[in-house]
């Protein structure tokens, strides 16, 4: 297996965002990796090993044109020597997708716009027919949700230890589903009672909440799945416009993170955290875990010998709109 990660990441207790009924506390995986860090790490580090175990001299894959996964595959990859090609889709304009999208260009991945994801799918069967190795978008298959399914087991490990209580609720943002069902199948092997809210940042939330159920299924015996579905709770009010859009509980969530310290975004994080913060103030659940998946590694490092925003393919630059 690739050592790629830091690993226990730390929890920590946010105190002054905690309440009389509810503790809030955050999973700090965003420092899984001092070059840049996130859930991504952990999905990665199956991925790449069995890129390279297969032989594999070129990996492909899909996101957004800011996407996280994009960058993260980029960045791991080229340590290990894989050559990265991307098919890039829209997603709304923002300082720090542009800035992502730099970062990835300056790791030399190929950015390949597409104008759908159907368009996307067709240009990565090519790729793969011609023997590229294929990682899905954001690392959401059932090897790369192993890594996750081990967070699990690390955090059971953590509470076990007396570093911070048995979450009552673990909150995440659902994307690709592969952190949240890889939390459902790692806690289905430990002895907590701790569930998953799955807070939706993307169109449409049926099929990620399927893929969500199925990753974690795929994962455990037969016998666990209605464990599986009783932990899940899957949150939709938090999406706003869609994918990428930024909305008012978000940029307040933003604000409130940065009081202690972390950092969010408009896509992912903010949705979730502001999700955890109002399951504060409902007081039901006595312990909540934010679990960070945004990495807090700075990003000037990743921007050196990066293409300025008018030296990126226009067709590239378009897709932030």
């Amino acid at each position: 297996m690739l050592e790629i990660g830091a690993y226990p990441t730390p929890v920590e207790l946010l105190s002054s965002l905690s309440s009389a009924a509810s503790s809030l506390w955050i999973k700090r995986d965003d420092l899984s990796n001092p070059t840049y860090g996130g859930n991504k790490v952990r999905k990665l580090a199956h991925l790449l090993d069995d890129a390279k175990t297969r032989g594999a001299k070129r990996v492909v894959t899909v996101g957004g044109v800011g996407s996280h996964h994009v960058l993260a595959t980029g960045i791991f990859a080229k340590q290990v020597g894989l050559r990265v090609d991307a098919a890039l889709l829209s997603q709304p304009h923002s300082p720090h997708v542009l800035e992502t999208i730099r970062a990835t260009a300056a790791q030399g991945v190929g950015l390949f716009p597409v104008g759908s994801y159907s368009e996307a799918v067709r240009l990565l069967g090519s790729w793969v027919a011609g023997g590229a190795y294929y990682i899905p978008a954001g690392g959401s298959n059932q090897l790369g949700t192993l890594g996750v399914l081990n967070a699990a087991l690390e955090l059971a490990a953590q509470v076990h230890a007396g570093e911070l209580p048995e979450p009552d609720l673990i909150v995440v943002p659902l994307g690709s589903g592969g952190t949240a069902a890889g939390l459902l199948a790692g806690l289905a092997q430990t002895r907590l009672a701790s569930r998953v809210l799955a807070v939706t940042v993307a169109d449409p939330p049926q099929l990620f909440a399927h893929k969500t159920r199925a990753l974690a299924k795929a994962l455990v015996e037969r016998s666990a799945w209605p464990q599986v579905e009783a932990r899940l709770e899957i949150e939709t009010s938090y999406l706003g416009e869609g994918y990428g859009h930024a909305t008012a509980a978000g940029a307040n969530a933003t604000q409130q993170a940065a009081k202690v310290g972390i950092t969010l975004d408009d896509t992912y994080t903010a949705k979730a955290f502001a999700a955890a913060l109002a399951r504060v103030a409902l007081g039901r659940e006595r312990t909540i875990v934010y679990w960070q998946t945004l990495s807090s590694a700075p990003m000037a490092p990743l921007l050196l010998g990066a293409p300025l925003e008018h030296e990126l393919d226009p067709a590239v630059r378009r897709l932030a709109r």
